[in-house]
């Protein structure tokens, strides 16, 4: 959180909210995207039908089978990612991965013709409206604010609900009556 504070910071600002136009220049607020991308997915699993047979790691496919690309577990797979289960945007300026479908360990938003029509829309206000987030508030974790990190755990569903009600409380950072004067 400090440091996508001070990355904000130091490219934006305190006199102005970040804008679409500033996501280019905060590449941590972007690898945090990325990162929560790759271990919280939107939909975990994909469905496709497909087109041909084919053989895959030893398997037989044959034409018209549905499939199931499971996006929840190439997040996690420790054959692709070093420590999988630990929340590190850093990968993400070491690595530089696009989640539009080229690198098959990161796709949640699928890949090929039938990739999710919104990535575009979402990869420009998902980090705008994290980055003001970020900028504007600090954030506590419980609703007195004594819990030192955010659970996490996963429930179940189609959409990979929480397991636990997700509860912050937001203490203002910047005073937002100049933000919007």
């Amino acid at each position: 959180m400090k440091r996508a504070q001070k990355e904000i910071d130091q490219v934006v600002g305190k006199s102005r909210l970040v804008q679409e136009s500033d996501i280019p220049n905060l590449p941590y607020l972007q690898a945090i995207v990325m990162e929560s991308l790759r271990l919280h997915p939107v939909a975990p699993l994909i469905q496709r039908l497909s087109t041909q047979d084919c053989t895959i790691g030893g398997y037989h496919i044959l034409a018209n089978t549905t499939t199931f690309i499971n996006v929840w577990s190439l997040g996690r797979d420790p054959t692709y990612w070093e420590n999988p289960l630990e929340f590190r945007p850093e990968r993400f300026k070491e690595n530089k991965l696009d989640v539009r479908g080229q690198h098959f360990h990161l796709i949640p938003f699928s890949t090929g013709r039938r990739m999710c029509p919104g990535i575009s829309l979402a990869l420009l206000t998902v980090p705008t409206t994290l980055g003001a987030m970020i900028q504007c508030f600090e954030w506590k974790a419980r609703k007195n604010g004594n819990q030192a990190i955010v659970d996490m755990e996963e429930g179940m569903g189609l959409i990979i609900p929480r397991a636990n009600p997700l509860v912050c409380v937001p203490i203002a950072r910047l005073d937002p009556i100049p933000l919007y004067s």
